[in-house]
């Protein structure tokens, strides 16, 4: 791996006593010793100073649809530069990109400047920050956004919400969309399949949702979280905290890492839907052939707004966000 840039430190760090350092990005909280990283791996303490070893490091770069992050509701049948680096502040035992996020993994350095410059090259929508978790990648995100949003690009996080309140906020200031996991709604299984906790995700989804479009997604995992009733909570949280029309994936998960469930049903995800739709008026099933639970529906008059076939995407019944029969606001942002 490429030395660190020195010039470049982490925020949100407190001194401690002996050259340990508190690390403020997330709600692990780390105490980290000289010499150390934190859980996340890659916030290491250089002598009593915490800098980033993934800044600029990316492991992945791709033209992606803007439906693969998954987001519906956000300039659909749009293409994205999404970008990643390594290491997360999650232990999920079913990681799908475990290779990139439970360890360091090769890199090249691509500059913020690098990085609008070819998101406008390739003439993206704008730059999604993906594959691992984003908000440890916090300095670089945030300059790189910036540049971004100056040169009139939209700016995506993929994260799973587990953020302090303080970097969420800064991040805030330049992050156009959100696509945030509830991996589950009980806190036993964050605790045990995760290393974590629901309430700050939950926290998170509340606040980034009053500054940006937010859509949620859903790993059902057969026998972890895909009871009825857990599936019921999750729908009256988001039908309470978010509206009825949040968009919201309901994915099935596939074995991974060091997960051994099989493969969720398709009809497991489909009856989890069906569970969501009695609220929730934009429910999604994902890594399923799912027929019309990929299409964009308007709930007034039942027109087919966008429709979609794998990443092939027509939005001929959608007007400025709306539906173009009836009118209807679908909570589509499209310019």
């Amino acid at each position: 791996m490429s030395e660190i840039i020195p010039e470049v430190i982490c925020e949100f760090q407190e001194a401690l006593p002996e050259g340990k350092v508190q690390c403020h990005i997330c709600p692990h909280e780390c105490t980290i010793a000289p010499g150390h990283t934190g859980l996340c791996l890659c916030r290491k303490n250089f002598d009593g100073t915490l800098r980033p070893l993934n800044y600029g490091r990316v492991t992945s770069t791709a033209m992606d649809p803007i439906e693969k992050k998954p987001l519906y509701h956000f300039f659909p049948g749009s293409t994205i530069y999404s970008i990643g680096s390594w290491g997360c502040n999650f232990k999920c035992d079913f990681c799908q990109n475990w290779n990139i996020s439970q360890q360091a993994a090769a890199t090249a350095y691509l500059a913020p400047e690098d990085a609008v410059r070819a998101a406008l090259e390739q003439k993206s929508v704008g730059i999604a920050y993906t594959y691992n978790e984003p908000t440890i990648w916090f300095e670089y995100v945030r300059d790189t956004a910036k540049l971004a949003r100056a040169a009139g690009l939209k700016n995506v996080l993929v994260t799973n919400g587990y953020v302090n309140e303080g970097p969420l906020d800064k991040l805030l200031d330049v992050i156009d969309a959100m696509n945030i996991d509830i991996k589950s709604f009980t806190e036993e299984f964050y605790q045990r399949r995760s290393r974590a906790r629901l309430s700050p995700v939950l926290e998170t989804v509340v606040r980034a949702a009053k500054r940006c479009h937010v859509e949620t997604t859903t790993l059902l995992i057969p026998g972890s979280n895909d009871f009825r009733e857990e599936i019921i909570l999750l729908r009256d949280w988001i039908y309470k905290h978010l509206g009825a029309d949040s968009p919201t994936h309901v994915s099935a998960y596939l074995p991974r890492y060091k997960s051994r469930e099989p493969a969720t049903p398709p009809d497991e995800v489909l009856a989890a839907c069906k569970i969501l739709e009695k609220k929730l008026h934009f429910v999604y099933a994902g890594n399923i052939v799912s027929g019309d639970l990929s299409n964009t529906r308007c709930y007034n008059c039942g027109a087919t707004a966008v429709r979609r076939a794998g990443y092939h995407v027509k939005a001929e019944e959608l007007s400025s966000g709306a539906c173009a029969k009836c009118g209807q606001e679908l909570n589509m942002v499209v310019e």
